[in-house]
C-alpha cells in the first residue's frame, strides 16, 4: 500500500463506523459491478473493444446471452452508454459513462492486487513442492 492509502485507511478505520451502512454500501457496490463479468466487460471497453462481438470475443466463455443481459443491466446502473448509428447498415457501439471511470482507480487497485495474490500463491506452491 501506497502512504496515502494508508493514510486515507486510517482515516476511515478511526471514524465512528456503522457497520449497518457499510453493510448496504458494500451490497450496492457488489449489486452494481459485481458478478462474474462486469467488470470484465468495463475493462473491455475501456481498452476500445466497442461492438458487441468485439467485447464477447475478447471476455473467453462469455455467452452472447450473458453479454446481452449484462449490457443491459449495466446501462440501466449508467455504467455504459448504449449508441446506434444508422447508416446503411445498423451500428450498436457501447462506451463507457463518466459515472463508470470513477471507480477506475478502484479496478486498477483490484488488477495490482490480483497480479500480487497470483505471485503469492505462485511462490508459496513453489516453495511446498520443495
Amino acid at each position: 500500500m501506497t502512504e496515502d492509502q494508508i493514510r486515507k485507511a486510517g482515516i476511515v478505520l478511526s471514524n465512528p463506523r456503522n457497520q449497518k451502512e457499510e453493510v448496504q454500501a458494500l451490497q450496492d457496490t457488489i449489486y452494481a459491478i459485481g458478478g462474474k463479468w462486469r467488470l470484465l466487460i468495463i475493462n473491455s471497453i475501456c481498452t476500445g473493444n466497442r461492438r458487441f462481438r468485439d467485447i464477447q470475443r475478447s471476455i473467453p466463455g462469455l455467452t452472447t446471452r450473458m453479454l446481452s443481459r449484462e449490457l443491459k443491466d449495466m446501462e440501466a446502473n449508467q455504467l455504459i452508454r448504449r449508441t446506434v448509428t444508422e447508416d446503411t447498415t445498423v451500428t450498436v457501439e457501447y462506451s463507457e459513462t463518466d459515472y463508470c471511470l470513477s471507480f477506475g482507480a478502484i479496478i486498477l487497485e483490484m488488477i495490482i492486487w490480483g497480479k500480487m495474490h497470483r505471485e503469492r500463491i505462485k511462490k508459496t506452491m513453489r516453495a511446498v513442492k520443495k
